[in-house]
This record gives structure tokens, C-alpha cells and sequence, in this order.
């Protein structure tokens, strides 16, 4: 498949208090700093380590214990977890999570994960935890705390069981062990007429019934007595938050965002007189109540719990979609966090929509769950998205997957985003689906089946959607634009994100996406971004910490012709941050990223002044702009942003 700008690198608890935000002193603002190159700085920054670790829920978003906003940005690790060749396990070994978390975090910038566990290999026998799994996981976890990455864990499943599926079918599941299935006595397994796996969750008989039972706690007679189906997932669960809790560190722990309790929920069948909604409301809100308490019990009270809807409420596609989002959920506070997924099944079927995705395409349905976030007072989190790299629709991916980038960064389409900042709404974070360093190199025999050894792409129901994958020199490298995915966006904002946008300018074959031009009222911003990238971020200081703002620098903006315009100052080459004490000795700088890599961040500094409204556009550029264009441009984004309604 083709892959382009592919880059690869070899790898050989209580609830923290927040403090206030940032403002700026008028002095600043008639500032224009001179060009300079950036030098390593001797130490790190001052406001980096525990209190920049931490996360608690506030309100509609994340706050780090500086009290700065921040974004979740990563992936999911992984599907290797759904396959039996490794344990269900992500890697293989602990060394190979350690390559994976290094690539991750120099090759994208990612500072969170969602790391998939197994039921089946959790609990192998009712009531009997494996501890040596847990070791194992615990281990591969570390890998990418250690590197600085955020974790949430999360119980995967999909169809409900692998084990309900015959060696010789055309799908596979993963989630309960053997023993559920063994005792629930489940019918022959059977799609029907299914032209994608996912049909299995409605059509498929003994997945529905399998799903029904654990949503009823049905009473399961097993070679242990009588198990109840639900209370066995949910004593595994603690076991394995306990387990986790003692054997972090307490710097690894603080690093752990909290727990997705259970992947993409659905009923299997409604009962006599229920439907989503009603089922959401008396049956998925107790289950995460319990989860919430078994958390709490585990020493997980200061973690909030990623709880999913019904999977169906947010389907593109209208025959599928159904009521729900957690309507009924009331504002359930800081000890949840409002998690979703979303796949557009129009592209993917080649059917419902037959070209290439385009400017704004997921404004709407993302914007959706932006409402949901704030009428449940929580913040939200989307964490599975992408499209398949091979197949028929695979020609999509490019304008797909940027389609959804730009919908994360903000609800507006690029061809409004400057005439209409003030709706730009809150950044939301996510983990993409999926990083598999294993990628079409799997020995996965497919449901037990020694004769059917799938080796392409994901190794599962035909999927492909590794953004990552090893070459023949064990080098990591991605298969999908660098632009892309090595992507702009803000970690940490002293205050409150209002506008976000990032042109990251990537390519669909030899054809540039340009989504977001900057329009001819800002002669001089346009003349100065030219046809580079840029990203443009607007935000409200609330006073009271001197921890500044940061965004990720993609590795391929030269920190030395990277150019920002702000109210704090204009400059091309940004210096390496310094400081006195907590001072800054520079507005804008640069800074290496924390967790042991060469990957850079910009770093916004300002006095103390709540309410003010800070701008900074940070542009790659591909010449030195000259200091009365980067004053001009100031000029004309200074009346832009007075004049936006902020």
C-alpha cells in the first residue's frame, strides 16, 4: 500500500488541589522579539514532573495538578490484546512494549494510551485471578508510563467471547473466558448473512444472548458452584486495579488517567418494554455505580472512570443508530468521564458514501458529542476512531482520518474556522485505533485453528488500521502521512482553550489537503504561513499559575525556522526555555518533551492577569519571515481576535 512521508525510528493519589491560570502584562504586548536558534536547555523545566502528571476531572475538562487544562492525545495498545498468539497481552514482551511506547512518543507525540486487558486471560478459572498476567501487563504498562504517556487500561470485548466462535468460522470475538461460555450453554454461533464482523453484535444469536446474560448477572453452574457472570467480571476488575495499584510506583500511578470499565456496551437483547435509553438508565449507569466502587475500594478514588454509552448512539448510519449517550445520567461529576467511539461506516461500506471525505465532513456528529460533554458537566474523550489502510474503501483513510483530526481540534469547518472563531468549542482529546507494532507480521491462529494462520494486517476479522507498524530492520515506522498524525496540538493551556485549528496540510497520494486557508482579509498572516502548516490557538487566562502554556511541535518544524505570532511577542527560532526561579527569561520558547525525547514543545509564558485573551499561531514556514512581516501580522491578528467575539 502506498505510504507516504513514512518515518522511522529504531528503539534498541489523593486528588491533587488545583491552582489558577495565566494572563499577560501590557508590557508584553508591544513586544516583538528578534529571530534566534534554540539551544538545549541544561534541566528540565521547573513545572514539569508530579503536579503536570497528575489529572483530575473539572468541570468539561482535564486539569493537571497546575491547574492547566489539558488534552489527551495517543492511541489504542492494542488489538493484540484480542488475539491468542501473545496471551492476549498487547506485546510480546516487555522490551517490545518499551520500542512501542519510545516510537509512539518520538514519532507522534502522544502523551496518552488506552492499553486493552483481557478478561479470558485475567480470570482463566471462576474466582482464580492469573497473577502472572497481571505481572506481565503491569510490566508492558511501565513501558509506556516510563515514557512519559499517560495510561487508561480498558476490559476489552467485542462480540462477547472468542470462545463462542467455532474454529472453523468466518469471525472471532474477544472478552469473557472459556468457562462463561462453557456453563452459559450458548446455540451454534451464526451471522446469518453478514458482509462485516459487526454484524454479529445484533445478528448473531449466541452473542446476543451471551451479552443479555451478563447485563442479567445470570447464575452460571461451573466447577467453582454457582458464579454469577457480571459479579465475576466485576471482583476481576478490582483484583486487577488492586494489583495495578500496588505494584506502580507512586510516580507510575499518578501517570495513570483512570479506567475504561468495559468496551463498547450494548444490551445483546432488550427485555419486554425496554429500549436504549431505558436500558442505559436502569442497567449500564448501575454497572458503572458498582465499577465506581470497586475502583474506589482499589485505591482508585482520585481516577475517574471512562465510561462508554450504548456503542449505537452516535452511528452515522440512521438504521443503526439508537437513543442514548447517557441522556438519562443526569451530571454524574468528577468521578466519570464521558468516553466514545466513532467509526464512519458510511465510507467504511463504499455504499452510503462513495467519495473521499471533505472540509468539515465530521463537524456535525463530533460537535454532538461536544454537547453531550456539556450537558453532562464531563469531559469527553474519543477513544477509538480511524479507517481500514487496505480493502476496498481503503483509498479514503487519507481524507477520513484528517477529516477526524479536524473535527477533534474543533467543531468548525476550515472554510469558517476564521470568520467564525468564538464556535471553534473546546479541543477534545482521543486515542486513535490502533498502535500495532506486529502489523501484518501476526502468527494468529484464528479461533484455536492451526489451519487458518492469519499473518496480514491486524490478524482479526479482516482489519487493518495500524497507524505503526515494524519493517524488516525492526525499525518503527508510520504507515500513514507523518503530517498527519506528528500533529500540532495543545498539552497544557493555562486557562481555557477557545479556539483551536491546525492545518496540518497532509496528503491524499500527491494531492495536498488544504482545508484551512487563511483568508485575504489577513493579507500578512497568509503571506507568512504561505503553504506551510500552522495551527492558531486562542485562550482566556483565569489567573493564578505561573505554569505556562504548551503545544506539541511536530519533529519536522524546525524549532530554528519554526515562527510564532502572539500577543506575547513575534519571533522566528524560538530560544531553549530558561528561567529564573518560576520567571521565564523568554515569552516563547522551546523545550524538550518530557519522558526522555528528542521531540520538542513550545512553551507560552505570561504573567498572572485573569480574563485576558491570549492568541498564538505557530507556523513552519519555509523561509525566515522578516521582523515587519511577523509585526504586521501581529498587528492584523491582534484586530482579528479583539473583533471575534471572544
Amino acid at each position: 500500500m502506498p505510504t507516504h512521508e513514512t518515518r522511522g525510528i529504531r528503539i534498541g493519589r489523593p486528588r491533587p488541589g488545583r491552582t489558577r491560570s495565566l494572563g499577560v502584562a501590557a508590557a508584553l504586548l508591544a513586544a516583538v522579539a528578534a529571530p534566534g536558534t534554540p539551544a538545549a536547555a541544561a534541566e528540565a523545566p521547573w513545572f514539569d514532573g508530579r503536579a503536570a502528571d497528575q489529572m483530575t476531572v473539572d468541570g468539561t475538562r482535564f486539569a493537571d495538578g497546575h491547574g492547566r487544562e489539558i488534552v489527551l492525545r495517543g492511541f489504542n495498545v492494542s488489538g493484540e490484546t484480542k488475539l491468542e498468539e501473545n496471551g492476549g497481552l498487547p506485546f510480546a514482551t516487555t522490551a517490545d512494549a518499551r520500542t512501542s511506547a519510545a516510537a509512539m512518543r518520538n514519532l507522534t507525540g502522544a502523551n496518552a494510551v488506552r492499553f486493552l486487558l483481557s478478561w479470558a486471560h485475567a480470570e482463566p478459572e471462576p474466582g482464580q485471578v492469573d497473577t502472572a498476567y497481571l505481572e506481565k501487563a503491569t510490566a508492558q504498562m511501565k513501558a509506556f508510563l516510563d515514557a512519559g504517556i499517560r495510561v487508561f487500561p480498558d476490559f476489552h470485548q467485542d462480540l462477547y467471547s472468542g470462545r463462542l466462535f467455532d474454529k472453523d468460522s468466518w469471525y472471532s470475538g474477544d472478552g469473557a473466558p472459556k468457562w462463561v461460555i462453557d456453563a452459559g450453554g450458548y446455540p451454534k454461533e451464526s451471522c446469518g448473512i453478514c458482509v462485516h464482523w459487526g454484524q454479529n453484535i445484533t445478528q448473531n444469536q449466541a452473542v446476543r444472548d451471551a451479552t443479555r446474560d451478563f447485563w442479567r448477572n445470570r447464575a452460571l453452574t461451573t466447577g467453582a458452584g454457582t458464579v454469577r457472570v457480571q459479579d465475576a467480571f466485576l471482583a476481576t476488575a478490582g483484583t486487577t486495579m488492586t494489583y495495578l495499584a500496588r505494584h506502580l510506583t507512586d510516580e507510575q500511578f499518578t501517570r495513570v488517567a483512570g479506567f475504561d470499565p468495559l468496551n463498547e456496551p450494548y444490551a445483546g437483547a432488550y427485555e419486554d418494554g425496554q429500549n436504549s435509553r431505558t436500558w442505559e438508565k436502569s442497567v449500564l449507569w448501575p454497572f458503572y455505580e458498582k465499577f465506581r466502587a470497586r475502583m474506589d475500594a482499589a485505591g482508585w478514588q482520585a481516577k475517574p472512570a471512562f465510561v462508554e454509552p450504548n456503542m449505537f448512539w452516535n452511528s452515522n448510519l440512521d438504521f443503526q443508530r439508537q437513543e442514548g449517550g447517557l441522556l438519562d445520567a443526569g451530571k454524574p461529576g468528577p468521578d466519570y468521564v464521558f468516553n466514545t467511539h466513532y467509526y464512519d461506516q458510511k465510507a467504511i461500506s463504499g455504499i452510503f458514501m462513495p467519495g473521499k471525505a471533505a472540509d468539515g465532513q465530521y463537524a456535525g456528529d463530533f460537535g454532538a458529542l461536544r454537547d453531550r460533554s456539556t450537558a453532562l458537566d464531563l469531559p469527553a474523550v474519543m477513544s477509538e476512531f480511524g479507517h481500514p489502510l487496505t480493502g476496498f474503501t481503503s483509498d479514503k483513510a487519507p481524507t477520513v482520518v484528517k477529516g477526524m483530526y479536524q473535527a477533534l481540534d474543533s467543531r468548525l469547518p476550515g472554510a469558517t474556522w476564521w470568520t467564525r472563531p468564538a464556535a471553534s468549542g473546546a479541543v477534545l482529546s482521543s486515542t486513535q485505533w490502533q498502535w500495532d507494532i506486529y502489523s501484518g507480521r501476526h502468527h494468529e491462529a484464528m479461533n484455536g485453528n492451526t489451519g487458518k494462520v492469519l499473518t496480514e494486517g491486524d490478524a482479526w476479522n479482516g482489519e487493518d488500521l495500524s497507524a505503526v507498524r515494524l519493517d524488516d530492520s525492526g525499525d518503527a515506522g508510520l504507515r500513514k502521512d507523518t503530517r498527519l498524525l506528528d500533529r500540532l496540538y495543545p498539552r497544557a493551556v493555562a486557562g481555557r482553550t477557545l479556539a483551536f485549528t491546525f492545518e496540518d496540510r497532509s496528503r491524499d497520494g500527491s494531492t495536498t489537503l488544504s482545508w484551512n486557508r487563511v483568508p485575504s482579509s489577513l493579507p500578512n498572516v497568509a503571506e507568512l504561513t504561505g503553504s506551510g502548516r500552522y495551527g492558531m490557538l486562542v485562550w482566556r487566562s483565569d489567573g493564578g499559575t505561573e505554569a505556562p502554556t504548551e503545544l506539541r511541535l511536530p519533529r519536522d518544524f524546525d524549532p530554528a525556522r519554526t515562527t510564532v505570532v502572539s500577543d506575547l511577542g513575534a519571533v522566528t527560532g524560538p530560544p531553549a526555555y530558561t528561567a529564573h526561579g518560576h520567571t521565564a527569561d523568554h515569552p516563547i520558547a522551546t523545550a524538550a518533551e518530557p519522558g526522555g525525547t528528542d521531540a520538542r514543545r513550545l512553551v507560552l509564558s505570561a504573567p498572572a492577569d485573569a480574563g485576558t485573551v491570549h492568541y498564538a499561531l505557530i507556523a513552519d514556514g519555509t523561509a525566515a519571515p522578516s521582523a515587519e512581516l511577523r509585526a504586521a501580522a501581529r498587528r492584523e491578528l491582534t484586530a482579528w481576535a479583539a473583533d471575534a467575539g471572544f
